[in-house]
């Protein structure tokens, strides 16, 4: 993977900053590492990888909250148009971490606001005020609910228009039941872009036949790790990744 990713012309973190996109709409493909090794070579003319300190795959790490009825699972599994997320992300090579609410609504636009912390105390006064402005849940109510771990590639077309975010490496880690999953061999792609301006990649995955498909790490990780959730809508989806992983090996 990082032989390909050589011949991609970099891209800095302040290069990226037009590119923040946090007001965006999210298209999102699933596949495998076989075919992410034809993708990216398919996109290394039209595109930047980001690099950051000579690399140019990063690790993170995920902990996301729920209410302890699973609220915010239960409403994204029902189809509701708007709802929300929260989670604590570290970047692990920069040991950076923020406190981030991802909030979709009824345009199928996601914003996103998040604020740097050095823990995950739900008790601190600065993540109270900040959650009691941003997240319509009350925080007394939130337990951690799962983590996940990834590595990410970015992608940036040379527009500067759009983000491609490719994880890899997946495996969960249900805080309830103490579950474990991994999923290497799946590849979550996400395309990043405000409204619909013209993406490069889209001919590309359509040449794969790599088609969109909703993968919400939280759900679809907490369907996987917890048996006592309901699975209803998400086990055909949890079919169709088994499809995928078998059909594209």
């Amino acid at each position: 993977m990082k032989e390909i990713l050589k011949q991609f012309a970099p891209i800095t973190l302040e290069e990226m900053s037009s590119v923040k996109l946090m007001n965006r709409t999210d298209t999102k493909f699933v596949t495998t590492m076989t075919m992410l090794r034809r993708l990216l070579t398919m996109a290394a003319p039209q595109y930047y990888a980001q690099e950051v300190a000579g690399k140019r795959i990063a690790s993170y790490n995920t902990t996301y909250f729920d209410t302890t009825g699973y609220d915010m699972y239960y409403a994204h599994q029902a189809g509701h148009a708007n709802r929300q997320k929260i989670r604590f992300r570290t970047y692990v090579d920069s040991d950076l971490q923020f406190m981030e609410v991802k909030t979709k609504n009824n345009h199928k636009r996601t914003k996103k606001k998040r604020m740097e912390v050095c823990d995950m105390d739900l008790a601190d006064q600065d993540k109270l005020d900040f959650l009691a402005k941003y997240l319509r849940y009350d925080a007394g109510s939130l337990m951690p609910a799962i983590q996940n771990s990834f590595d990410r590639i970015t992608l940036v077309n040379k527009g500067k228009t759009e983000r491609l975010t490719i994880d890899m490496n997946l495996q969960f880690h249900n805080l309830v039941t103490g579950t474990d999953r991994k999923m290497e061999d799946l590849v979550i792609v996400e395309l990043k872009r405000d409204g619909l301006c013209y993406s490069p990649v889209l001919a590309m995955l359509n040449e794969l036949r790599i088609h969109p498909h909703g993968f919400s790490k939280y759900c679809m990780g907490s369907a996987l790790t917890n048996h006592h959730l309901k699975v209803n809508r998400f086990k055909v989806k949890l079919i169709e990744v088994e499809k995928v992983l078998r059909d594209y090996k």
